[in-house]
Order: C-alpha cells, then structure tokens, then sequence
C-alpha cells in the first residue's frame, strides 16, 4: 500500500443506494466497450479505418476527440487494458495525421486553438492517468516550448507585446496566410454560417445573419483574400487556450515560468478589455493595437463576436484562461475579465413577446444582433469555482425557470460528443434536484444503447466517412461520472481542465480512480465544503480508498467526519485514506480551504506535504 496511515476505517456493513450499481455497471459495461470500438473501427496499428488521404489543416481534433474519453474513463476507474488503448489511440492518432499532413513534430502544424484545445484534452487526461510518464512529460514542456517562445522553429509567441501572432498557429508558428487548400474539406460546413464580413460580394446587408456560398470558387476567393487581410495577423481572445497547454506543463514541473506566462497572457487580455470600454476586442493587430486591420473596429475578428458562433467563444475562452489562473494562484479575481463579459452581455438583455429573455451573441457593423437564451453552463461553472453568493445569485437571476425546466427534460440533454450539460447537476448541488444520480445514470445508459445501436447499424462505405465519425460513435461517455464522482460540471469543452472537487485513488494498485467495486457520489456546499458518498460494493473483501481535495491536489483538507458518529478528524493536508470493509459504506462530510495548494499532476503518496 503506497499511503501511509488510515485516516477513517469505516467497517460496518450496510445497504448501499440505488445508484451505487449503476455507477458500478457504468464503469463494467464501459470497461467492456472500449476494446470493442477500438477492433470495430481501427486496424492493427491503431490507425483509423478510413481513407488514405484527407487534405487541408482540418481534422486532427475529430480524431483525437474519437478516443479521448478514454484516459478520462481510466482516471475515474476504468480498466488498465482501458488505459493501455487510449496511450496506443494516442499514437495511432498522431502517427495518421502526421501521414496526411495536418501534424508535424506531434502537434498540428497550424490551426486555431479551439480545435488546439479539443486535441490537446487528450493529453491532460494522460497527464492525470500517470503523471510519471517520461514520454507524457516531454511532450508538455516540449509543446509548452511552441507558446511560450523557447521553440524558435515555431515564433508563435510575441513577448513584448504579450500576444500569439495570429489565430492560426502551431507546430510550424503563426500562419501569415491561409490557402484555398487549408479550407477545402470544410468549405460546405461554412457555407451554412453567416458570412464572416458584411462587404463580401452578394452579401444582404439588410440582413445581418445573412450567409453566403463558400462552395462557390468566385465568393470563396472574396472570403479568403478578406480572411487573409484582416483575420490572420494578430492575436484573438480564442488563443487563452492556450493557457491550459501551459497549465499542464507547470502540473508536470512546478516551474514558474509557464504560471507567470499564463498570468501575463491573461492580464494582456484583462488590459485590452479596459482600453476598449469593458468590452474585450476580438482581434489585435501584429502591433498590437486594437482593430489595427480592422478599420478600428473592436469586432470582426477569427472566432470573434460575429464569426463563427459569436459571444459563446469570448465567453469560453475567458473562462478557461480565468480558471487556470485561479488555479495556479488561488486569487479568483482572475475570473474578472470572464465575469465582467458576461454582465456586459447580460445588461443588453431584452425581453421578448413571449415573456422570455434574450441577450446578443454577436455584434457587426449595425450593432449588437442575434438574440437568443443566454447559456447556463458558463455561470453554472463561474459559481462551481467560486462558490460566492454573488455567482450563485447571478445564476438564480439569469435563469429563474431555465435551470429547472431542464432538470427533467427529454430527450437527454448531451451536448457534443455526448457531454452533459450542467444544469441537472447544479440543481443537484443546490439541493432543489435530489433526482440527479438517477438521471445521470439512466442518460448515461441511454446514450450507451443509443451508439451501440448505430455502430451495429453502420454499414456505409468508409470513403463517405466524415471526419466526426467516430466520435459520435464512441460508447465510452464518461462525463455523468464525472459529474457524479467527482463533484464537478465536468470540463469546459475546447480546452478546458478538469476541475474537480475531489478526486479517487486505489493505494493498493497504486493507479489512479475507484478500486474496483467501490462507488462514489460526491457534492459541493459552501466555499470549504464537501460531502462524499463512498460504498464498497463488494461483500466479501475490504477496499482502501484515497481521496483527494481537487482534481490536482489544489484544496487542502483540514478535516473529515463521518455522518453520524459524532467524531471529527483532523488531515491538514490534500488527501486522507479510507479503509472501507466489505459491505461497508459512509457518507463523509470534508471542511477544506480551497485552491490553496500548489496544484500538480503528482500522485498523493509521491507529494510530501
């Protein structure tokens, strides 16, 4: 056993909830499935089944997203054979996608960062899978290297004016130019956008939303030579992103130079905010100036607040690069500039004719347009860091009967790839949902049966694949695991960490997740408040559990108790160690003081606190 001591034994046996053998079936069934997609979809080498070409800087993402549910399964409990197969789909990944062109030195040669940040996921569940991996480890700092200027084949970092260089960088540096090339296997998905700018040729100007048609050659080239001009030098709010890449290396080393990059790169943004009135621009000249090859104009930007999907962008990367901070610093002032665009957009609400509220998502040369129900899952994870009155009131204002009418709908509520959003979760933390592990459970054997129903049925030719084709299919859907486990909303889609408010460790095998048998259910309260579930499943053998405060060790946790038995005991540090006996179960309640650790991937018993 890697811990030392056993800080609670907990020996009587008792009647476990309902929802513990779902949990425990999630996680058997899954442990199952893997192997299963992976023969289904895959050759010998790991390599996709699919075609032997696919032009363009496009696609590697898709890949990667196919398989990287897998590490996150592995570190909430699945199996090692689970575990072994997302380090091979890592590789086979990398390995056909270099061949097609879209990787070089293991990293996409160039491409913005949300697509960055869906590849780059895959490597932080690795590095919570087994933070000892050498490989693993080079990899962070070497592709930390690409932002922070130490790698001079890839210039994508400008020091001086606190900026990446342009939307569309990599392994190769900032891209100057875009080619025709670069956009052809996605030209008929934008084409069902609205136009990135107002002066393209047939263009409705009456009409904002207004699209026009990238798979004709004439318009496509007045796109490209527009995109080129005005979109691709500079720097975007979308490159915060990038924060969680270097997040990940200081996890690995602790060194101080990627948690002062962050910072700075964060407060860059914070201070462009101030100068452009509160409201954060969208694109930055290569001098750094706002609107610089824009004509002024603080919008019009790549992934900005007209194009492609507006405010939801701003707003996720604004959150990403605040919790980091927040992070590596525990001052959640950092989620200001996150909070203060929210409120912008909140204090241009209107009311519409059916009683409901709406706020713009985007803004163009006539102003503020596009009106719609603004999104829970970003307040709902603003008030999860916090944990501050005023986040949890601006939740409850924003969303009076939003939030609950989704506790009980149908269909499920997924979000891409299978991704819950938050909402039931959150009306389960604040005690108005005790309903949430049954429909965290029932959605995730739902949308289980769901994809196996399809891979069963997929009898299309492989050539016709897309490139999302196996993401949509993979049945390993670990996020109401997450959610019920480990206390958390589950990771912010396109980059984001995953920020827990515990995590589970098996002492015995020395590896990361619930040992096998055992059942967790966690809840969030107050600022230093925790209360976890924990039932061994298993009648005949005992289990030894180690919890930890946070997903990187960032809570310490000052003490513990068992419901009900009156007794209280003090752990003064990250982690504490449950002997659960057979049959045994306990409802835990933990005082901490949060983000006041320095966060690592490290294991528990590898720390000395």
């Amino acid at each position: 056993m890697k811990s030392k001591r056993i800080d609670l034994a907990v020996g009587r046996r008792t009647v476990p909830p309902a929802w513990t053998f779902g949990e425990r079936f999630i996680i058997e069934e899954m442990n199952r499935l893997a192997p299963r997609f992976v023969e289904r979809y895959t050759r010998s080498d790991g390599t996709l089944i699919w075609r032997d070409r696919w032009p363009g800087m496009d696609g590697s993402d898709d890949g990667y997203e196919s398989f990287m549910t897998f590490p996150l399964f592995y570190l909430l409990g699945g199996s090692e054979e689970v575990h072994r197969l997302a380090r091979r789909q890592w590789n086979a990944v990398t390995s056909q996608f270099t061949a097609y062109g879209q990787v070089y030195r293991e990293f996409d040669a160039y491409y913005d960062w949300m697509h960055h940040g869906e590849s780059s996921t895959y490597l932080y569940y690795l590095g919570l899978a087994d933070p000892g991996h050498p490989i693993d480890r080079a990899r962070a700092v070497r592709f930390a290297a690409l932002y922070n200027g130490d790698d001079r084949q890839a210039p994508n970092w400008d020091a001086e004016r606190r900026m990446i260089r342009s939307p569309i960088n990599g392994s190769r540096g900032p891209r100057s130019t875009m080619s025709g090339e670069d956009w052809q296997t996605h030209r008929w998905i934008l084409a069902d956008y609205l136009s990135p700018y107002e002066d393209v040729p047939g263009f409705d100007r009456s009409n904002p939303m207004d699209k026009v048609d990238w798979n004709d050659d004439e318009v496509f080239s007045e796109v490209l030579d527009r995109m080129n001009r005005r979109m691709v030098p500079g720097d975007v709010p979308l490159n915060l992103n990038a924060t969680s890449l270097m997040t990940s290396a200081f996890l690995y080393t602790g060194e101080e130079k990627y948690r002062r990059w962050v910072l700075d790169y964060l407060d860059a943004w914070s201070e462009r905010t101030k100068k452009n009135g509160g409201i954060c621009p969208d694109n930055i000249g290569p001098s750094g100036k706002i609107g610089e090859l824009m004509e002024g104009k603080w919008w019009g930007g790549y992934y900005g607040w007209r194009w492609p999907h507006g405010a939801q962008i701003i707003l996720e990367s604004t959150l990403i690069a605040g919790s980091n901070a927040l992070l590596l610093t525990g001052d959640p002032s950092w989620l200001d500039l996150h909070r203060s665009q929210s409120e912008m957009l909140w204090s241009l609400r209107r009311t519409e004719s059916d009683g409901s509220i709406t706020v713009p998502f985007r803004h163009g040369d006539a102003g503020w347009f596009d009106y719609r129900a603004p999104l829970s899952r970003h307040p709902i994870h603003l008030y999860f860091l916090t944990r501050s009155e005023e986040d949890l009131a601006a939740v409850h204002e924003r969303f009076p009967e939003g939030v609950r009418s989704a506790w009980y709908a149908e269909p499920s509520t997924f979000g891409k790839s299978g991704h819950f959003w938050p909402e039931k979760w959150f009306g389960y933390i604040t005690g108005e949902n005790e309903e949430f592990p049954r429909q965290a459970i029932e959605e995730t054997i739902r949308l289980m049966h769901r994809r196996l129903d399809m891979i069963e049925n997929d009898d299309r030719d492989v050539e016709k694949w897309d490139v999302h084709h196996w993401q949509d299919l993979n049945p390993v859907v670990p996020e109401g695991l997450v959610q019920l486990s480990l206390g958390s909303p589950a990771a912010i889609y396109h980059g984001g960490l995953l920020h827990g408010s515990v995590r589970y460790f098996d002492p015995i095998a020395a590896r990361p997740g619930l040992p096998d048998g055992v059942a967790a259910l966690a809840r969030p309260g107050d600022d230093s408040s925790v209360t976890i579930e924990l039932y061994n499943t298993c009648l005949t053998e005992r289990r030894v559990v180690t919890v930890q405060g946070g997903t990187f060790g960032e809570h310490r946790i000052e003490s513990i108790a068992e419901r009900g038995s009156g007794e209280k005991h003090t752990v003064g540090r990250s982690f504490f160690d449950v002997d659960l006996g057979p049959g045994a179960g306990a409802v835990i309640e933990l005082t901490l003081t949060r983000f006041s650790q320095t966060p690592t991937y490290t294991f528990p018993w590898l720390r000395d606190e």
